[in-house]
């Protein structure tokens, strides 16, 4: 090749930008490299099979479903961004991340072994510190277990802070068992009294009055629905089902879950009555109101303290706690 044609073609390799495109549900990513946005459209057409009947298509950021439209912006980003090549008439949504995830919105380079899921957790509270209220006993626990060195550097903070913020998780866990333990003990209580009541009120009526209450006993049964269905997992219905004070143990998502779920398909689904269905989901209902309003005051005292934005580290509780 002659040196005016070897220079011609490096100039055209160096306005070449490198990209990685791949369709909205399909795993399979190809590499491609253009000049310009309508050349990587032309290439990304080809490479991943679209019929032209489904052109134009809509390219957006992997990432975050950035409609990428402008010529200008698509030369400012960096080599090798990944785009999702949207057909006519399909839209980009949070599934399309390449992780997979759900309701978190994590970002593309999520990881989704159970393994890591600590990372996760560890993101909200680097987030919000806040987010310790809202999570579940089994999260807090995770939390608690990982190695101070690797929590110290996913959060971006010193060991001695970090075992500040695990000695608080662990507060938090202790509390919510103390509470648990707490309403076990009334419950006993209560169903103590009542063991008295009837004892005392059997003595007192005739010898009808118990044919009479079996009776009713007898009609309540029957109002089982076995038809009903939730949308609650096996996980958190073996939880409302086994665990004493199960809205204690459940994260801020799956209490609004049994809020939402209907009450008759609730009961049928724990076999259950309605009425102590109903008293379930008015504990998750006090629950869930309780770490709602202990964010938002956490909010207010972080709005009027000095602006700042998050909450300090240094002024989380001490770990030690007056017994």
């Amino acid at each position: 090749k002659s040196p005016w044609g070897t220079a011609q073609h490096q100039l055209m390799a160096a306005r070449l930008k490198q990209c990685v495109v791949r369709r909205r549900d399909g795993p399979e990513q190809h590499g491609v490299a253009a000049s310009c946005l309508r050349e990587l459209r032309d290439k990304a057409c080809g490479v991943l099979a679209i019929d032209k009947a489904r052109e134009p298509i809509t390219l957006v950021l992997a990432e975050d479903g950035t409609i990428v439209d402008d010529e200008d912006y698509f030369l400012c980003l960096p080599p090798n961004t990944k785009f999702v090549a949207l057909a006519k008439d399909e839209k980009w949504s949070s599934k399309s991340l390449d992780s997979g995830t759900s309701w978190l919105s994590e970002s593309v380079d999520e990881v989704d072994s159970a393994a890591e899921k600590w990372k996760q957790l560890a993101r909200q509270l680097k987030d919000d510190l806040s987010n310790i209220i809202l999570m579940s006993e089994e999260d807090l626990q995770v939390l608690i277990d990982v190695p101070r060195s690797d929590l110290a550097e996913e959060l971006a903070q010193n060991e001695t802070k970090v075992q500040v913020l695990q000695d608080t998780l662990q507060q938090v866990l202790d509390r919510r068992e103390e509470e648990r333990q707490s309403r076990q003990l009334l419950e006993l209580y209560l169903e103590a009294l009542k063991t008295e009541d009837s004892i005392l009120s059997k003595v007192a009526e005739p010898e009808a009055a118990p044919r009479k209450e079996m009776d009713v006993v007898d009609t309540g049964t029957s109002s089982t629905d076995t038809s009903a269905t939730t949308a609650l997992s096996d996980q958190v219905l073996a939880a409302l089902k086994e665990k004493p004070a199960p809205e204690l143990c459940l994260d801020s998502q799956d209490l609004e879950l049994v809020l939402k779920a209907d009450a008759a398909a609730l009961a049928s689904a724990l076999g259950w009555d309605k009425q102590k269905a109903g008293a379930l989901q008015s504990a998750c209902d006090q629950e869930l109101s309780k770490r709602l309003q202990q964010v938002q005051t956490l909010h207010s005292l972080r709005s009027t303290s000095k602006g700042k934005k998050t909450l300090p580290w240094g002024d989380w509780p001490s770990a030690k706690r007056k017994k």
